[in-house]
């Protein structure tokens, strides 16, 4: 596997007036338009605060199976526990012939006030599950998950600038949003197979933050078809475009294919953070398309139910989904 280093991008002065605010703006939207990932630094994350996430994961994940077993998620419960090799890629499947991704996981939810009346408009929402065994589990999450939107509103504000549109049009589009984070863990593997972690699939989401595990694993495929690993610095994040944002750009932004692979004799752990809009938001061009673009108009809520359902390995699609991260 061809490892490659992406061009590393200090976005420290994206929140400044200094002269380096235009160049460090052309080199983000170059590098969405090009591979559609960005390799960032001076993001505003301390690296003491990524670490603790690497740590903190460990512990979850070396909680008693029957702790985690406690807190699964269930077909109507879109929070909590994941066990191994539970999900499987959204797409047409055979239940004799299909093979689930292989990690462990552990899933959360925008942290939705019990008052709020949109958990009577959509079932997505509600209120997370946290490992009790893990004491500090909420509160360096909930820290974590709010810088990591304020990183994502500033990013989304010079995508929008870019684009021509109004950034409070697409800021907008997170009140009560669907954003949700995935805490994963891949085992050792002794499977020399490329099914050795995540399938191939496109991100539902505007765009996703993750702090990369050190022992690498992520793989992307270029224009050309090829998959390459990805090489990102530990104190560096990976953000990439998701669908809604190719959506939004008309296809000027790429939400480029990707898959792990965890072919180290080593565990392997990450917490991706996927920036979605309101349940109510319908996903539509916000300019003029790029003329080999071809889209369909995305209703937040009902694509994000849909990928719930369709991760369960007897369920299949429905005729009118919307790809649903499909690759092609």
């Amino acid at each position: 596997m061809k490892k490659v280093e992406l061009p590393i991008i200090d976005i420290a002065s994206l929140t400044s007036e200094g002269d380096r605010k235009q160049t460090v703006s052309d080199e983000l939207i170059e590098a969405f338009e090009e591979t559609g990932f960005a390799v960032l630094v001076g993001h505003g994350i301390e690296k003491n605060r990524l670490f603790d996430i690497r740590e903190l994961l460990v512990r979850v994940f070396n909680v008693p199976d029957s702790v985690k077993e406690e807190l699964s998620i269930s077909r109507d419960n879109y929070r909590g526990y994941i066990p191994l090799g539970f999900f499987s890629p959204n797409e047409q499947k055979s239940l004799s012939t299909t093979k689930p991704d292989l990690y462990e996981g552990f899933k959360l939810h925008w942290e939705c006030p019990k008052e709020n009346s949109v958990k009577d408009e959509c079932v997505l929402y509600g209120s997370n599950k946290w490992v009790s065994q893990v004491d500090d589990m909420k509160e360096i999450l909930l820290s974590y998950w709010e810088e990591c939107d304020s990183l994502t509103f500033t990013l989304l504000s010079h995508l929008a600038v870019a684009l021509g549109v109004e950034p409070g049009i697409i800021l907008d589009f997170f009140n009560e949003p669907l954003t949700n984070m995935t805490l994963l863990h891949y085992p050792v593997s002794s499977s020399k197979s490329e099914n050795s972690g995540i399938h191939p699939h496109k991100d539902i989401s505007a765009i996703t933050i993750l702090h990369p595990d050190p022992l690498g694993g992520l793989e992307i495929r270029t224009r050309k078809g090829e998959w390459i690993e990805i090489l990102c610095p530990q104190e560096a994040l990976l953000v990439n475009i998701g669908d809604f944002m190719e959506v939004w750009s008309g296809g000027r932004f790429i939400s480029t294919p990707h898959r792990v692979s965890n072919r180290n004799q080593k565990p392997r752990y990450s917490a991706p953070y996927f920036s979605v809009p309101r349940h109510s938001t319908l996903v539509k061009p916000l300019v003029k398309c790029e003329n080999s673009f071809e889209h369909r108009e995305i209703l937040v809520g009902e694509v994000s139910a849909e990928v719930w359902r369709t991760n369960w390995l007897d369920e299949n699609p429905s005729e009118s989904d919307y790809q649903l991260g499909a690759i092609n």
